[in-house]
C-alpha cells in the first residue's frame, strides 16, 4: 500500500490589519469553496488576507479581497483571477447570526485567517466592530507595557 501524504497544518495567512482596525465580538469557521489551481496556490503558501472581507448577500456567505496568487505551473486552459469572489460555507443558524448582527451599526464581518483542518481549508471569520483612533492609541499603549513588564521579569531573572 502507498503512503498517505501528510497535509499540511497550521495557518496559511492571516489578517493582522484587522486585530489593529476592529474590536473582535466572537468568531466563526467557515470553509471555503475553491478551484483546484487555488488549492495548489494555497498549499505553497500564497494567499493575502489585507483588506478582505466578508459581504452577506441573499442568504449567502462570500469572501472579498483574499487575493491568492496562481502558481506559474498553473494551468493555462483555465485564466485564474486571484482575487475573485469565494463562496464562504457556513451552517443556516450562523448565516442569520452574522445577518442580524451586521444590521447594527458599526458591526462588520472580517475574515482573519486562513489555515488547514485536517485536508480542509477553512477561514477563521470575526463579527467585529470598528475601533477608533483613540481606542488603538490605548491598545497600542497597553502592549507596549505588557512588553515593558515582560522585559522587567525576563532582566530580573537573569540577575539572580
Amino acid at each position: 500500500m502507498a503512503k498517505q501524504k501528510k497535509h499540511p497544518q497550521g495557518s496559511i495567512a492571516q489578517n493582522k490589519k484587522a486585530m489593529h482596525d476592529y474590536f473582535v465580538e466572537s468568531r466563526f469557521e467557515a470553509g471555503l469553496a475553491l478551484a483546484g489551481w487555488e488549492v495548489k496556490s494555497l498549499r505553497a503558501g500564497k494567499a493575502q488576507l489585507v483588506d478582505s472581507y466578508v459581504l452577506l448577500k441573499d442568504d449567502e456567505a462570500w469572501l472579498m479581497g483574499c487575493h491568492i496568487t496562481p502558481l506559474k505551473t498553473a494551468s493555462t486552459h483555465v485564466i485564474a483571477d486571484p482575487t475573485r469572489t469565494r463562496k464562504l460555507l457556513l451552517n443556516r443558524r450562523e448565516l442569520e447570526k452574522l445577518f442580524g448582527a451586521v444590521q447594527q451599526k458599526g458591526h462588520t464581518c472580517v475574515a482573519l485567517s486562513l489555515y488547514w483542518k485536517q485536508h480542509l481549508v477553512k477561514c477563521e471569520i470575526a463579527l467585529a466592530k470598528g475601533k477608533k483612533d483613540f481606542d488603538k492609541r490605548h491598545t497600542e499603549k497597553e502592549r507596549d507595557a505588557d512588553r515593558e513588564v515582560q522585559r522587567a521579569m525576563r532582566s530580573k531573572g537573569k540577575d539572580e
